[in-house]
């Protein structure tokens, strides 16, 4: 997903495929940020929710309304405030390695890119789920 596509179809995406965090590129197609899915449901809760959880239990929110949200915004708009840097490995880069940056980082997506001088280019993601499906499958 880049920032400017429509935060409706980003919530699609995370929901259809299971997806623990989003990657969100720039318009240039660059790895911009990574945004758990977590961080993206708060931004759907009032915030008065949020600080005051017991308060959530009482308040008839229906999913519907809080997924109305997200009509007409884009991904740039829906995201938090903060933001999480993508990580990121080279398509040579083992299990193991990526597993660290996940572990070192927080991050339960990592981009894989390959880098041709300033050029950078998406190859596709490796999110915390797959990699511990190739670990379980090894032992």
């Amino acid at each position: 997903m880049t920032t400017d596509d429509e935060a409706m179809a980003a919530a699609r995406l995370l929901a259809e495929r299971s997806l623990p965090a989003l990657l969100v590129l720039d318009r240039d197609g660059q790895p911009y940020a990574i945004v758990p899915g977590s961080q993206l449901i708060r931004q759907l809760l009032p915030s008065y929710l949020v600080d005051a959880p017991r308060l959530a239990a009482a308040v008839p929110v229906v999913g519907g309304e809080l997924a109305e949200r997200l009509a007409g915004l884009t991904v740039a708009e829906w995201m938090p405030r903060r933001l999480y840097p993508p990580q990121a490995a080279g398509p040579d880069a083992q299990p193991i390695e990526v597993a660290a940056l996940m572990a070192r980082s927080h991050s339960p997506l990592v981009a894989v890119i390959e880098r041709d001088g300033d050029q950078v280019t998406l190859l596709g993601t490796v999110t915390a789920a797959r990699l511990m499906q190739h670990f379980i499958r090894s032992a």
